[in-house]
């Protein structure tokens, strides 16, 4: 038992998961088709484990939403409102993650926020006065007992009580200390029920631990488990973090009588310090995560195994630094990569062959594949462009600052667009139909040439125009029909991206992208957006939005190169980014969004580390990319689904004009911030949720957008979705569109 991961993709290494998922969700297939999809999609996996001869297979990290919502259906953490739907268990499930609707309820799904730092999202447990946590559900065991009945070596992975309590959402007066005892006698019998299981191990996630722990964190932790440890069990526990290092709590974790402890090496920037400082029970298991969870480049092992070798450790399991599920299935489906790229790369497969050459050198003395990798690492020729390089380095403080001041700006801005109060408008791209799919891919099988392509998109922005125009929407979109993704879009115009065929990866739930590679110096090729925004701009005497992917997004959601500071590729890609918006501009398009939806994505866990590590150069990052533009050009940028609460000033410092934030999952608690913080940029908080199919009502829309006007003045407030309808049928989102559109005009009307 020398190897091990944390996690393995689940959607399916051509998306089957996803694909079953929706199909079962549209009712063309039953629930016993989509749990056969399932249970083959599990029984791969554990066997590609043990074909790479991994010391232990994980079991229970298969999802059909999110691990996190798993592990509170488990203990019962389910709201009453869904429990009152009368649903099965498995579209209980599906409700909180989605909302639910029919004839005789609406409700909404429970908020989803960003799972650490991470593109990943989960959804947030919401627990009340009244939740009685108890075991009920049975999936989590019948996964680990059909894994332990075909393979010898099964370890079973749980999301842990800290993090659960930690990550919650408290209604009513009861805190995570009112829950402890209950967890505990919950703890009790999932413990009996895998005791009838013949598993080695089990993984305990408490990747909270990561973060900056307080004395009352310290004495939840430890209230849990050392009640939680003390329950009898008949396999061996490992307590699994990941995402950072645990320097606030190290000594009390050596001490608990864990069997073994995972600690992340890569991204835990104190983790051998504190090994180092403060030893290691050589009676534990050490699982270190050495092998990158989250990026997608071959592992160097001669550091790696300088690395292993200076651990005062007697016992070590190799181990990835977080679950491969932020990382795609394989290389091999890349056929057309340029070999010289391909070379470089590994994905979940390859990172499991990683694994088990690392257990050949550092236990076996293998110098052959030591030798043949460290050949590799001396041919990565990453290509350069000196222009890039140049321009960065004639950079100054002006090129940071935009003038005049955002307040005179406003003024110049209402005078410019004379805009109705509650100006309405979306976040950009509108749903991507069938019909749009098949053109991208007749024109990218070329079965149509370029010209027909752009007509069918012309026709689309045509008729979306149209229909924003009679629905009474104040600033257009063109509807994004021409992009496959908000990132890779924009990096198949950039010069040092390279693009993959199915290199999926879970964003959330059912939706996964394939993140661009950045592999060389970033700059724009040609003009990416100009021709889509200045046909659409045609069409109406109405401001029409150029939409953009700022700089910080399109690193984030990127594969991001390991051989230069993330804040130089970061200025790499503001610069070819800012050459869109004055070209842009210079074409007549008065109003520019760029979004940063992953703003907050990178954002150090530790908030110590929040302005030198990250803020401090990707704000500047932001306004880098508009600072040139004219005081008459509204600078738009748009955030979701993560918590921004305690990062308001540094939103603020970005000098966007407008920002528009996800909120309605989270019940417009960002609002109260925004006024505590004297928020001077122009706000449009979501006033309804894209991510549900449910339809909002008038009412409940016009509800909210007077729960903000409570808050906000009307002359700050725009009116938006929470995000792109992109993901979206055409039949709710109009109908959900037109239901926002007539409660602005009540509350226009009431305003007078």
């Amino acid at each position: 038992m020398s190897t091990s991961i944390i996690g393995f993709p689940r959607i399916g290494e051509n998306r089957e998961l996803k694909r079953a998922t929706e199909k079962y969700w549209k009712k063309e297939i039953d629930q016993n088709e989509l749990l056969k999809i399932s249970d083959d999609l599990k029984e791969k996996n554990w066997q590609i484990q043990k074909d790479a001869k991994l010391g232990l297979i994980s079991a229970g990290d298969f999802s059909f939403f999110d691990n996190v919502l798993d592990a509170a259906t488990l203990l019962n953490i389910t709201p009453k409102r869904y429990a009152d739907l009368g649903l099965n268990q498995l579209d209980e499930y599906f409700a909180q993650a989605r909302g639910y609707q029919d004839d005789n309820h609406s409700v909404k799904a429970l908020p989803m926020k960003k799972w650490y730092n991470t593109n990943y999202h989960y959804i947030v447990p919401e627990i009340d006065d009244d939740t009685e946590i108890k075991l009920v559900e049975t999936r989590f065991f019948d996964d680990v007992k059909k894994a332990a009945a075909k393979h010898s070596n099964v370890k079973a992975s749980l999301i842990g009580p800290f993090t659960i309590l930690k990550l919650s959402r408290y209604v009513g007066k009861k805190s995570a200390e009112d829950f402890i005892e209950p967890i505990v006698e919950a703890y009790k019998e999932i413990f009996s029920r895998l005791n009838e299981i013949d598993i080695k191990w089990l993984q305990i996630d408490e990747p909270s631990l990561v973060f900056d722990l307080s004395a009352d964190d310290k004495k939840l932790f430890d209230d849990l488990y050392t009640r939680i440890l003390a329950i009898p069990h008949d396999f061996k526990i490992n307590l699994q973090t990941y995402f950072g290092d645990v320097r606030d709590i190290y000594e009390d974790l050596v001490k608990l009588p864990f069997d073994g402890i995972g600690l992340d090496f890569l991204e835990g920037k104190q983790t051998a310090d504190l090994i180092a400082k403060h030893g290691f029970d050589d009676n534990k298991v050490l699982f270190a995560g050495v092998v990158n969870g989250k990026n997608i480049w071959r592992n160097e092992y001669k550091k790696t195994i300088e690395l292993l070798k200076s651990l005062p450790v007697k016992n070590i399991v190799i181990s990835t630094s977080c679950s491969l599920l932020h990382v795609p299935y394989t290389v091999d489906n890349e056929t057309d990569l340029d070999p010289e790229l391909k070379q470089h790369l590994a994905f979940a497969y390859q990172k499991l062959d990683e694994l088990h050459d690392l257990d050949e050198i550092f236990f076996n003395g293998n110098t052959e594949l030591l030798d043949t990798n460290e050949a590799l690492f001396k041919n990565v020729n990453h290509p350069k462009d000196p222009a890039v390089t140049k321009r960065i380095a004639d950079l100054s403080d002006a090129d940071y600052t935009r003038l005049p001041s955002r307040a005179e700006r406003e003024t110049i801005q209402k005078d410019e667009f004379h805009l109705p109060d509650l100006p309405t408008t979306t976040i950009g791209s509108f749903p991507q139909t069938k019909d749009v799919r098949k053109n991208r891919s007749l024109y990218k099988h070329h079965e149509i040439d370029k010209n027909q392509y752009d007509q069918f998109n012309k026709d689309k922005i045509k008729r979306i125009i149209e229909w924003q125009e009679e629905a009474g929407f104040d600033v257009l979109v063109h509807g994004e029909y021409e992009r496959n993704d908000m990132v890779e879009y924009f990096g198949e115009n950039l010069a040092g991206f390279a693009f993959t065929k199915k290199a999926w990866v879970q964003s959330y739930g059912t939706r996964a992208v394939k993140p661009p590679i950045i592999w060389g110096d970033v700059s724009r090729k040609n003009p990416i957006t100009v021709a889509a925004s200045t046909y659409a701009q045609s069409l109406t005497d109405k401001p029409v939005k150029g939409m953009l992917t700022g700089p910080v997004t399109i690193f984030n959601w990127s594969f991001p190169r390991e051989d230069i500071p993330a804040k130089e590729s970061v200025t790499q890609i503001a610069l070819a980014i800012q050459d869109e918006v004055l070209d842009l501009e210079k074409h007549g398009i008065k109003i520019i969004q760029i979004d940063e939806a992953a703003l907050r994505e990178k954002l150090p866990l530790r908030k110590s580390d929040w302005y030198k590590e990250y803020l401090d150069w990707a704000i500047p990052a932001f306004k880098l990319v508009h600072s040139k533009v004219q005081p008459t050009t509204q600078i738009h940028t748009h955030m979701c689904y993560s918590e921004f609460n305690d990062i308001i000033k540094a939103i603020d410092n970005m000098d966007a004009d407008v920002i528009s934030f996800e909120a309605s999952r989270s019940d417009l608690s960002i609002i109260d911030k925004l006024k505590a913080n004297n928020f001077e940029t122009e706000v449009g908080p979501g006033v309804y949720d894209i991510h549900s199919p449910r339809v909002p009502s008038q009412s409940e829309i016009y509800n909210v957008i007077s729960d903000i006007l409570a808050k906000l003045h009307e002359s700050k407030v725009w009116i938006n979705p929470d995000c792109g309808l992109k993901t979206r049928g055409e039949s709710e989102s109009f109908a959900s569109l037109k239901n926002f559109i007539a409660a602005v005009q009540q509350k226009r009307g009431e305003l007078g």
